[in-house]
């Protein structure tokens, strides 16, 4: 007998993005942002006190929460903060669900919420995720826990957020909604205003894409008021440091650097998508910072373009095997990438 619960003994692990020691690979696995944070962030990190850090955080982070709560239009009582949007995944699983309570989303989509479900020992019921089915699949099964990850990743598609409301209704009463908008700063909207209609909703936020800051390690919860002091029973005491605080706040203050980052990105995006296809990729329309381009040699080009010092995400998996998810660059790298791809191409 091992000293793991027989669960954790049997789990498969998360594999997160590769992360290469070199510095002068073209890196677009994770969905990093390109063009980086806001140089107020920066400024935060070189103005702060180091004698600051004797001192535990403040508990609820509630500098950050009073931005966020203006930035998306609810109440400070709204906002919850995170080490990273994953913290948040892990809350709700804790929270929500155990051997008899079970979780339910549609697939592909983010691996991690397969890991988290076999941590908790929960079922997990996984549907098939077709954008126009999804949400009635889900409503149907009416689990203690529905995750909804809107933008999906990795399939780039969007929900609206009326379908989702009408997802939300009918999981009232019988279990919690967590909208997953990791990528949703590069979407047309977001559910945020739901969290005033439903008393059964959670919006996850991500600080790592639009604001650029995945090394920080920063997340957020928009939630319905009466979940929130039941989410902080299962949330580590101080689970945000002073300095994180410091630099998101910086980060999501400033709304002008936001939006002009998020707009060169779609920007990049779109010429990706119209070169992809042009060079015989299938590539729908994206509503994230990466596109999923489908080729039937796609394992091949993938360690191609490794060689090549050009890293993308290749997946392994059902569904999967023919497509290649492809983080959005700056011009410089999108164009070494078509460009390499011009020349792996013919040699297949």
């Amino acid at each position: 007998m091992g000293y793991f619960r027989e669960n954790i003994e049997n789990l498969e692990a998360y594999v997160p993005g590769y992360q290469p020691a070199e510095s002068d690979v073209i890196k677009l696995n994770t969905n990093e942002n390109a063009f980086g944070p806001s140089p107020k962030a920066g400024e935060a990190l070189k103005n702060f006190d180091p004698n600051q850090l004797r001192k535990y955080p403040q508990p609820s982070a509630d500098k950050f929460r009073k931005i966020a709560a203006e930035v998306n239009g609810v109440g400070i009582d709204n906002i919850i903060c995170t080490n990273g949007g994953d913290e948040l995944l892990t809350l709700a699983f804790r929270a929500f669900t155990d051997e008899k309570r079970n979780v339910c989303w549609a697939s592909p989509t983010y691996s991690l919420y397969d890991e988290l479900a076999g941590i908790q020992g929960c079922s997990a019921l996984r549907v098939t995720y077709q954008p126009d089915e999804a949400v009635q699949k889900i409503a149907e099964i009416s689990a203690s826990l529905s995750i909804l990850c809107n933008p999906n990743a990795p399939t780039a598609d969007f929900i609206t957020p009326d379908r989702i409301s009408m997802l939300a209704a009918r999981l009232e009463g019988l279990g919690i909604l967590l909208i997953d908008e990791a990528y949703v700063d590069f979407a047309p909207t977001s559910c945020a205003a739901i969290v005033k209609e439903f008393d059964n909703i959670i919006v996850l936020r991500s600080m790592s894409k639009g604001y650029g800051l995945a090394g920080l390690r920063f997340g957020y919860g928009i939630v319905s008021e009466n979940l929130l002091e039941g989410l902080n029973k299962v949330r580590d005491s101080y689970n945000v440091n002073r300095l994180s605080v410091e630099i998101a706040s910086a980060a999501i203050a400033d709304q002008n650097y936001f939006r002009k980052t998020v707009g060169k990105i779609k920007e990049q995006r779109e010429m990706l998508r119209v070169e992809l296809v042009k060079l015989g990729f299938e590539v729908n329309k994206s509503h994230t910072n990466f596109v999923l381009a489908q080729h039937p040699e796609a394992k091949q080009i993938y360690k191609k373009l490794f060689d090549a010092g050009i890293i993308v995400r290749y997946f392994d998996l059902d569904g999967l095997r023919d497509k290649l998810r492809i983080t959005v660059g700056t011009n410089r790298q999108n164009n070494k990438l078509l460009d390499s791809l011009s020349t792996i191409l013919p040699s297949l």
